[in-house]
């Protein structure tokens, strides 16, 4: 997982967002004749032509974060390569559909049904008569059965990631006929159709020595359009060719590569033809974007060499070159940077930038572990002081995509059990916040105790001394409010990244999991404090209240810093003041969010068609470990309660998905009531792609139709993009 978006789904229950038609029994399907089901807030934007006007063959080149360090997606080190290149190569009962709701998978499964319910629940598959393995196999009852057993949760020898569901299983058996597969649970179970998706070979299932080893760098057995040619680790390449086996329509492309390119360099990439498609942040979006309107400035390397080193600079700083390299910087030196930032932009003319919403949202983390978030009504404060409208139209607006603010902690717009339940908390409201935090003891001009050391954040490295802090401490933060000392927003951190418009989510992020936006975390030093604050810091026992807001820093993370700079300036209105601190990217989860480090914090979580499974563990209430310890899985806010884990126990058990979708938006509401989490907007999608590129782009809740990609034949059209029609 990351900040920016916590990846897939495989990788959000190990630490793909999926979908599904109406399978089940008719008594238990479908929504409330009453009920009005929302929709996408936008759509999928990705040149959309059907398969007469792609040219057969050739080669695109995707940016990928990271070499996947495995390619068996159940793993714990599984990653949003991990799962691009099982949605490629490896069978799904269900995936996504255009709202994010689970739908079967026609190129596997011709049904997939609960057939009974007493005694026990039974499911039966009936698989697609022409699926077969790369090596000429059916896929059959002894790949389930095979995956079942890995996954199960019985064997410690499987180091697997995550049991969920699996363990519900009682037996797996053929049915009528080897296409028939029939699934027994010993435990009714909801959310049965998150399962064998991604669906493995029995030959990597079958051991835990092929489950651990056997699949991290290769993977011989396929039954996607694609299948795995090779990884090459110097050249950081997954290479997926076609495969001959595939029994669907063929795939339109020779080769498929995903190619390994850091955030902070997929503009230069795709201007020089490394990549041809790349998820982008907010200013490399705005590049392609003058460079195909051309809205340039033109070039300031003319009059014979005479245009001054300081004229020079001011045009690279305002043209987004990295301030580091041109700060000091010769005019040599900047001639050449320039020259090369212009031969770019000739370049980016011929991409364009696809933008839906990622199925993932950004929210405000809020440490209830100890300290002053402990307190419920300051938590519900800090909540009541943000204008969440505002904070999404900062982000969205200039994107030109919809700026609605997240309703749900469990699903996004479009979703089956998505329905706004802000209400529980209430929307901004400053006396409100003013009111809860005077009747939880803080006053306006109380006394403070002087303190040798800054106010440490709640959580386990609360304990840490000043000189075993990451990088990112004294150096790194400051007080928003305070106009007597020097804020200068500026950071000792070597070490960068962060949120934006394109992946955390929850990947996951990681997510996620999308970057961008523009400078000014900080408050410039003397800034007058808004309109209408409490005069003088709240104070309560001879404590000030402020609370410590941890963000990562680096390329991409100007979204998440605005952001954050917006969410201080309202606190600031209601008397609560906010120490910033930047911590290096790769620090900011481990050291920090999943350590406990922060009172507040911006990070990605992705949507789930399943969040009964797969919510559950970042909204369960901590829990004393054997060793002494408190475990809280995915919870890094610590705020849970006993009757949400409950609800989200009941709605895993219950057949009725009218009655699960009602017990998840009743978990929802209970957790906007603790307010540990705020979520604030849905994530951008931005995405930088060829021109000539078709079927791919920014995909929204939709899983890629990887075998339509390919380049647009020669005096065909593409259907105008929705973002721009």
């Amino acid at each position: 997982m990351s900040h920016d978006g916590v990846g897939s789904r495989a990788v959000l229950r190990a630490t793909a967002f999926l979908t599904a038609g109406a399978l089940a029994v008719p008594l238990l399907t479908g929504c409330g004749s009453d009920e009005k089901a929302s929709r996408p807030l936008a759509g999928q934007d990705i040149a959309q032509v059907t398969r007469d006007k792609v040219a057969e063959g050739g080669t695109v080149k995707w940016a990928v974060d990271a070499l996947p360090e495995t390619l068996n997606a159940y793993q714990a080190d599984a990653d949003a390569g991990t799962t691009r290149v099982a949605q490629a190569v490896l069978p799904s009962m269900f995936q996504p559909d255009a709202n994010g709701r689970p739908a079967v998978n026609p190129a596997y499964l011709e049904s997939a049904k609960v057939i009974e319910t007493e005694p026990r629940q039974v499911v039966l598959y009936k698989l697609n008569q022409q699926a077969v393995w790369s090596d000429g196999r059916e896929i059959g009852a002894a790949d389930f059965v095979a995956q079942w057993r890995a996954l199960s949760g019985k064997d410690s020898a499987y180091w697997t990631a995550r049991n969920a569901g699996y363990d519900r299983i009682a037996k797996i058996e053929r049915g009528a006929s080897d296409l028939q597969v029939r699934v027994t649970f010993s435990r009714p179970y909801a959310d049965w159709k998150s399962l064998f998706s991604p669906l493995y070979p029995k030959d990597v299932m079958g051991t835990p020595d092929a489950f651990n080893d056997g699949a991290r760098r290769k993977l011989k057995t396929t039954a996607g359009p694609f299948r795995v040619d090779k990884v090459d680790t110097a050249a950081k390449d997954v290479v997926l060719t076609r495969n001959p086996r595939w029994w669907g329509q063929p795939a339109k492309l020779d080769k498929l590569v995903l190619h390994t390119v850091p955030r902070e360099n997929r503009a230069t990439a795709l201007a020089d033809g490394t990549v041809d498609v790349a998820d982008i942040d907010a200013a490399e979006a705005g590049r392609i974007g003058a460079a195909t309107g051309g809205t340039g400035a033109g070039s300031p390397l003319v009059g014979g060499g005479k245009t001054s080193a300081k004229k020079l600079r001011s045009w690279a700083l305002a043209h987004g070159l990295e301030s580091e390299k041109v700060a000091h910087a010769g005019q040599k030196k900047l001639r050449k940077a320039i020259t090369r930032y212009l031969e770019e932009q000739e370049a980016l003319r011929s991409f364009d930038v696809r933008k839906s919403l990622e199925p993932a949202y950004t929210q405000l983390a809020l440490n209830g572990a100890g300290g002053l978030l402990a307190d419920e009504r300051v938590r519900r404060a800090v909540a009541r002081a943000l204008d969440r409208k505002e904070l999404a139209k900062l982000v969205l607006t200039p994107l030109g995509l919809p700026a609605e603010p997240v309703g749900s902690h469990l699903a996004l717009s479009g979703q089956a059990a998505y329905a706004d339940n802000s209400g529980a908390l209430g929307g901004q409201d400053t006396k409100e916040a003013q009111a809860l935090l005077a009747d939880a003891g803080w006053v306006a001009g109380g006394p403070v105790k002087a303190e040798k050391k800054a106010d440490k954040a709640a959580g386990p490295e609360s304990a840490k001394d000043e000189d075993e802090q990451s990088e990112g401490g004294k150096d790194g933060e400051y007080i928003v409010g305070e106009d007597d000392k020097n804020h200068d927003g500026e950071s000792d951190d070597k070490n960068e990244h962060g949120d934006g418009s394109g992946r955390h989510l929850a990947q996951d992020g990681k997510q996620y999991s999308g970057q961008g936006g523009a400078p000014g975390a900080y408050a410039p030093k003397g800034t007058a404090a808004p309109a209408g604050a409490v005069n003088g810091p709240l104070a309560k026992d001879g404590q000030a209240l402020n609370l410590r807001f941890v963000l990562p820093t680096g390329a991409g993370s100007e979204t998440l810093n605005t952001v954050a700079g917006r969410i201080s300036a309202m606190l600031e209105k209601v008397g609560i003041r906010t120490t910033v601190v930047k911590v290096p990217d790769e620090s900011y989860f481990k050291d920090h969010i999943a350590a406990g480090d922060f009172d507040l914090a911006l990070y990605s979580w992705p949507a789930s068609a399943f969040p009964a499974t797969d919510a559950r563990p970042i909204f369960a209430k901590p829990a004393p470990a054997a060793d002494g310890s408190v475990n809280v899985e995915q919870n890094y806010t610590r705020v849970g309660t006993d009757q949400v884990d409950q609800l989200f126990d009941q709605a895993a058990s219950t057949l009725d998905e009218d009655e699960s979708r009602d017990l998840i938006r009743k978990a929802d509401t209970r957790i906007w009531a603790a307010a540990g989490s705020i979520p604030l907007y849905q994530r951008p999608q931005l995405v930088g792609v060829r021109k000539t590129l078709v079927n791919a782009g920014a995909f929204g809740f939709q899983t890629p139709v990887y075998e339509d990609m390919g380049f647009l034949k020669k005096g065909a059209k593409a259907a105008p993009s929705p973002s721009r029609s």
